[in-house]
């Protein structure tokens, strides 16, 4: 009688051990599916009882924002410096699927010369396109001499190298002779393409933008709202003097769990300016989960990927809504507590 219920108990326990090893795998399974959308501290869907995803705005002239914007300690410059490094990728947008190179990155930060033309009174004057930088005269009144064809050319063939090698037949073998000597041939060589121009890259004060993706989620078993920061991207704001488009154009965007990793490795440099304690400068990733830095939402989650300012057709009324929003989320998170 005693062999059924030891078997029985047997079966039971190894029930139980395999429902806790299934329990444990999708609990790390849910961990590393939301570890890979950029989260620092992933919350299990199961554990998600609302969630909100919303993107903020950064203004990082703005007084409460200043701390992590000091003076040749700004977070800008520290996250382009570690891209330049290779110890942070840069992705093209916030869903995270394809990344720029660091000279992509440099590419999209910077800005064209502003082109040389003329004002209304020189052209008035008589001047034309051909005058620009002295092209039709030397300066005192006599026309600039022209190249001559021939030396063109000549410096055209001088710029050009060439190269003895051996002739090779249709097969790629080289070629010989009656006596067995290998055949040389003179090949032209193609000079070597220029370098690329020098890049005029903003300076880490003018990339004052940032936008923040976060998702707003209570947590029912800790029975709280957490602010879930996925994704950080600089902007290159449409206010600069030297962005002629007059866009404001994304650089490329970063995980916030890989940014946390870059704050704690650079703690010298990473840092939340306390203005009243040089002894209690806070690194940059207690600052964010602090939530020490002021921002305004542009955008919450919708059927058409819509921002606040479509929506309501305008940027003021975008900015009134932005308000409204933030209040209607505080009242949920309040009324979760009222019931």
């Amino acid at each position: 009688m005693l062999l059924p219920d030891m078997k029985s108990f047997h079966t039971l326990a190894a029930l139980a051990a395999g429902l806790t090893l299934s329990l444990t795998a999708s609990a790390q399974e849910q961990a590393t599916t939301a570890s890979s959308n950029g989260s620092h501290r992933p919350i299990p869907k199961s554990d998600q009882m609302f969630r909100k995803t919303i993107w903020r705005q950064l203004d990082l002239r703005e007084k409460q924002n200043k701390p992590m914007f000091s003076q040749d300690k700004e977070i800008t410059r520290v996250i382009i410096e570690a891209v330049k490094r290779g110890e942070l990728p840069a992705y093209k947008n916030d869903s995270l699927t394809s990344t720029y190179t660091p000279r992509e990155v440099s590419e999209r930060m910077s800005y064209k010369d502003a082109e040389v033309s003329l004002s209304k009174e020189e052209i008035e004057a008589g001047f034309t396109k051909e005058d620009v930088g002295g092209g039709s005269d030397d300066g005192w009144g006599s026309p600039t001499p022209k190249k001559s064809a021939a030396k063109g050319a000549k410096g055209k063939a001088a710029a050009t190298n060439t190269v003895r090698q051996p002739k090779l037949d249709k097969n790629g073998r080289p070629m010989k002779d009656k006596k067995g000597k290998t055949i040389y041939e003179t090949v032209a060589v193609a000079p070597p393409p220029p370098p690329p121009p020098p890049l005029n890259e903003y300076r880490a004060k003018d990339l004052y933008a940032m936008e923040l993706k976060e998702d707003m989620i209570f947590d029912k078993k800790r029975s709280r709202m957490y602010h879930d920061i996925k994704t950080i991207s600089l902007l290159v704001p449409s206010t600069l003097a030297t962005n002629t488009s007059g866009i404001e154009t994304i650089v490329a965007t970063f995980k916030y769990s890989d940014l946390v990793k870059v704050f704690r490795a650079n703690p010298e440099n990473a840092i939340w300016f306390n203005a009243q304690n040089d002894a209690q400068h806070k690194n940059l990733a207690d600052a964010f989960e602090l939530w020490l830095f002021s921002s305004y939402i542009t955008k919450v989650s919708n059927p058409g990927d819509s921002r606040l300012s479509e929506v309501y057709g305008g940027e003021r009324e975008g900015i009134l809504a932005a308000q409204q929003t933030a209040a209607d989320l505080v009242e949920y998170e309040y009324n979760l507590w009222s019931f």
